[in-house]
């Protein structure tokens, strides 16, 4: 069973149903296949026009679902060799941000990902994905071994934003995600980035200011969260939902702005309903991306400075 969103409560009572009746034929004693078969009919018809026509809140909803797969499922699925580096020489080791070399599909890599955790105590450990400065910190040291050994370097971005605590800015937040964006934009290394959940704030373009920056259908990426904005611009987060519709946080809004170079498909109902399909889709819009890039023979410092500068140009 899924841990369901609010919008899906009538698909949580059809599946509970099904779950029923399929533990009551259990022993063969009774048949529900038929009743069965219509309650799992009208359970994907009904997921079908859920998700056909999500609004922008509830697509924020679906990327914040606690079963969708974080950065670390991504990294055992689709990397090999995988070897962590922590630390930023500085001051410490900051868990929420995922970091080291590894090989995709037989080619070496960087990989930088921001980790929320599956569960209460890995959650507390990666602190829910909300890296702190020496977390951007261990991302510069890492594109700056990328960048040394011309290695493509690859994120993956899931969070509500940097940790907001007095003890982060006290050490330099602001200037530590300043400068883990300078090296992004930096990098002599074609560089491609993916939103797999949440894209928040400054938090997430630290690590996403790519050649290449992909969606999943259902994340949202955004220069504040919806709850920050409604307590911003309302005085009251309860309006979350308001300004999410006002935001254009939705993979769909952010091509047609053109701040996004794709959008990913995710499984019908999700991506937490078929993890392994989204994940093996996200592997091959990467391998495509860094191909494509690679045969571009371009200045990918140039083509990253061109690429965001002409944002908003048209609009």
């Amino acid at each position: 069973m899924f841990n369901y969103l609010d919008f899906e409560k009538q698909l949580a009572d059809i599946e509970a149903k099904i779950a029923e009746l399929r533990k009551l034929s259990a022993d063969g004693s009774v048949d529900f296949a038929d009743e069965i078969a219509r309650l799992e009919k009208r359970s994907q018809d009904l997921l079908r026009d859920l998700y056909k026509a999500l609004t922008p809140w509830q697509k924020a909803q679906v990327a914040r679902h606690p079963d969708r797969p974080h950065c670390l499922d991504y990294v055992r699925a689709l990397f090999t060799d995988f070897t962590p580096l922590a630390g930023d020489r500085s001051f410490g080791d900051d868990h929420a941000i995922i970091g080291g070399f590894a090989r995709f599909r037989g080619e070496p890599v960087a990989i930088l990902g921001q980790e929320k955790g599956a569960d209460t105590k890995s959650r507390l450990k990666h602190n829910f994905g909300m890296a702190r400065p020496e977390g951007y910190r261990k991302a510069v040291r890492i594109m700056e071994l990328a960048d040394r050994f011309k290695v493509p370097v690859v994120t993956l971005v899931d969070t509500a934003g940097a940790y907001p605590g007095i003890n982060a800015e006290e050490r330099g937040q602001a200037e530590a995600i300043a400068r883990s964006t300078a090296a992004c934009l930096n990098l002599r290394s074609p560089s491609v980035s993916i939103v797999i959940g949440e894209g928040g704030s400054g938090g997430a373009i630290a690590i996403a200011t790519a050649n290449r920056v992909y969606m999943l259908e259902h994340s949202i990426y955004s220069v504040i969260s919806p709850e920050g904005a409604a307590s911003i611009l309302w005085h009251d987060s309860t309006r979350a939902k308001d300004a999410a519709t006002n935001m254009k946080i939705t993979a769909q809004d952010l091509l047609e702005m053109k701040v996004i170079d794709g959008i990913i498909a995710e499984p019908l109902g999700g991506a937490h309903r078929a993890p392994e399909a989204v994940i093996n889709a996200t592997g091959e819009r990467i391998e495509t991306a860094l191909a494509e890039l690679r045969q571009s023979n371009a200045d990918y410092r140039e083509q990253r400075r061109e690429k965001f500068l002409a944002i908003g140009r048209n609009l």
